[in-house]
């Protein structure tokens, strides 16, 4: 079975002056989860001009002392490594700002001191996850938006993304094919294309992050419980409005 080179093993190596290929794999990735991340720090409560700062900060910190090298990728999943990072990065921060305001100084305990992955709380998890799998949803939709603009299909792209996940409201399956002049059975086959290409999207987006091909399935799973919880399903369309 063909496995693409893992994100883990192209970020291990990240490093501020390290090799281009990995850079961009963290610079990519860091690019797509920028929302999970800032959200999960707003939902701590920092104010939206803080958390940008604090987004930032934290994705500098992990390429300027290679954080990525020093964790066990076979411990876990890339998902979960961030968000223990994250939580101890921050759990420093403030432990930094009592220090300031009392004017003394604070030894800086850095996340690559202990493995991230352990001990972080199951309620912390759960929110991060669900930042996460909807960064993945979006990221997704994005590549497969992105495709069928290429292939001239932007009017159908619009019509049919409103039986994926996500949507706000769902047309009936005659007014949905009305608008893209095709008979009910025609538009039934195109969703079906679309919600195949979907999945597969998301298994892209889930294949860069885990370690090793078997592990793909399992973190399809977990994304999907997640999901569910928020009333969203990767392996059916959203049934149309009667």
């Amino acid at each position: 079975m063909y496995f693409p080179t893992t994100q883990w093993t192209l970020l291990a190596r990240a490093s501020l002056n390290g090799e281009s290929s990995a850079r961009q794999a963290l610079e990519e990735l860091c690019k797509k989860y920028w929302t999970p991340l800032h959200q999960f720090i707003r939902l701590r409560g920092y104010e939206e001009t803080e958390a940008q700062d604090l987004t930032q900060e934290f994705l500098l910190h992990l390429v300027e002392h290679s954080t990525l090298h020093k964790a066990d990728r076979m411990r876990g999943r890339f998902r979960s490594f961030l968000c223990g990072a994250l939580v101890r990065f921050l759990s420093d921060e403030r432990d930094r700002r009592l220090a300031q305001k009392r004017g003394g100084a604070v030894e800086h305990l850095s996340v690559e001191r202990e493995n991230p992955l352990l001990a972080v709380p199951e309620a912390t998890s759960v929110i991060f996850d669900r930042e996460w799998a909807l960064a993945i949803l979006e990221n997704a939709l994005a590549t497969v938006r992105q495709e069928g603009e290429s292939a001239g299909s932007k009017e159908q792209f619009a019509v049919l993304r409103q039986f994926l996940p996500g949507s706000v409201q769902t047309p009936s399956y005659e007014d949905a094919a009305s608008q893209l002049g095709l008979t009910v059975p025609a538009l039934k086959s195109e969703l079906h294309r679309m919600r195949r290409r979907f999945r597969a999207a998301v298994r892209q987006e889930v294949a860069a992050t885990v370690s090793a091909p078997h592990e793909i399935d399992e973190e399809m799973n977990h994304l999907q419980a997640v999901l569910m919880d928020k009333g969203s399903d990767l392996g059916e369309a959203k049934k149309p409005a009667e």
